[in-house]
């Protein structure tokens, strides 16, 4: 399987439990692998053949930024949903970090993975 990936998209946004991490923004980061076939990308050399990551970027930073979540898991199976759905990828791993969240922790966070399966009404 051929993986395209995203790492350390960094997203400020609402996300916690706590009364004061609903009044303010926090940086969030956000991890991605992708599953994709590149053959045929890499034969025509031409992004209409490819996952354009530019715009899987584009769209998981405004969905993150206008998001007020509680917990980093509904956010990041949110996210896996999105580029799931959207993009039409099979497969996808997600991790969201919360960096500085946990005195004396560099960061802290969770990661899923997810496929077409998991999100089929």
């Amino acid at each position: 399987m051929d993986k395209i990936f995203l790492r350390g998209l960094e997203v400020q946004a609402v996300v916690g439990i706590w009364d004061w991490e609903r009044n303010v923004t926090q940086k969030v980061v956000i991890d991605l692998e992708m599953a994709s076939n590149n053959r045929k990308a890499a034969a025509t050399d031409r992004i209409e053949d490819t996952l354009d990551y530019k715009r899987v970027a584009k769209r998981v930073s405004a969905f993150v930024e206008q998001s007020e979540y509680q917990l980093v898991e509904t956010l990041t199976e949110r996210i896996a949903q999105i580029v799931v759905s959207e993009f039409d990828i099979p497969w996808v791993r997600v991790c969201v970090s919360k960096p500085g969240a946990i005195r004396g922790s560099n960061d802290v966070g969770v990661c899923i993975e997810r496929t077409t399966e998991d999100f089929d009404d």
